[in-house]
């Protein structure tokens, strides 16, 4: 037993040192060569940087090399990076999930001396960076549909004061907080840099997928080809958004009880599971010793997946 967990350290000693030395160092290196360059200037970007230049995958370039020939299979990831706002490489992301997945398949299987339950619960852990990226993007996504329609009144009141769309975008970007104000700086620095308005507004609409967002950008594209009043435009739009943020709301309120019994569902067989390890390890051992007792987990674990999705699908109301 101490042999393998000395097998394990040493393992585990030897992976961090890896990351660390040929992923994490170099976009430390980087990062603070770069904040070095910009310090004296004006935290501005360059046109090439904000319309042309393609997002890195790594910061070390062999990888970043390696990483762009799965280009449109990495495409996810990187989309997913970009709406949770984080400031991690898809390199990154990935060498962390292998990371987690490896340490944790060593160790499951050092503890059980099963290769499959190792395997099984590795490939779980790997997936845990990319659900921890997912509910970030959740959240950036749920704070932006709750700020947007303050940063469409503040369009709508710029227009009427006589301001430019182009310059009312400029006065969203820097007065509304994150994430809204990050997202229209952006938009307005695609604009001004030489990417068409139209452009500018349909990559806005592909960076946030909200329902909300594509009503801007469909209103806005329609007033610049028929004409109209933009600003009432966007007030009309606010109250839209305002009224189906209510609904969204009420919606999330009705189903609650639903998503409550999902979770509770998910949640006491694995406390029931700790507690029985800890009152009678006995009767936990035949569930996983014995060739029935694995079959009936395994069973057990995939009708609570199949229970979950199905209770999950049920309370997702569209509105």
């Amino acid at each position: 037993m101490i042999t393998a967990l000395g097998i394990f350290v040493f393992v585990l000693t030897v992976i961090v040192s890896v990351y660390w030395l040929f992923v994490l160092r170099p976009e430390y290196a980087e990062e603070g060569a770069l904040r070095t360059r910009l310090r004296p200037a004006a935290p501005r970007l360059s046109s090439a940087a904000v319309v042309n230049a393609p997002e890195q995958l790594s910061a070390v370039k062999t990888l970043h090399a390696a990483l762009a020939r799965w280009g449109h299979t990495l495409e996810p990831l990187r989309a997913l990076l970009s709406r949770a706002g984080s400031r991690m490489t898809v390199a990154t992301l990935l060498m962390a999930s292998i990371f987690i997945g490896l340490c944790v398949l060593l160790g499951v299987t050092l503890a059980t001396s099963r290769l499959l339950a190792g395997t099984a619960a590795g490939v779980a852990a790997a997936c845990l960076p990319i659900a921890y990226v997912r509910r970030a993007a959740r959240k950036r996504l749920e704070k932006f549909e709750e700020e947007f329609p303050e940063a469409v009144d503040l369009l709508a009141r710029s227009l009427r004061a006589g301001h430019a769309l182009t310059t009312a975008l400029q006065m969203a970007g820097e007065e509304i907080a994150e994430p809204v104000g990050g997202e229209f700086r952006r938009l307005f620095d695609q604009q001004n840099y030489g990417m068409s308005v139209p452009d500018a507004l349909r990559a806005f609409a592909g960076r946030v997928p909200l329902l909300d967002a594509r009503f801007f950008v469909t209103a806005v594209l329609t007033q610049r080809e028929t004409g109209g009043n933009l600003s009432e435009v966007l007030d009309n739009l606010s109250a839209v958004i305002r009224e189906r943020f209510k609904v969204k709301r009420q919606v999330r309120a009705l189903s609650a009880h639903g998503r409550i019994t999902g979770l509770s569902l998910v949640v006491l067989p694995i406390a029931v599971a700790a507690g029985l390890t800890i009152i009678a390890p006995q009767h936990v051992r035949v569930l996983i010793n014995d060739p029935l007792g694995i079959k009936l987990t395994l069973t057990a674990v995939v009708l609570q997946i199949i229970g979950f999705l199905a209770i999950r699908r049920i309370v997702n109301v569209e509105y």
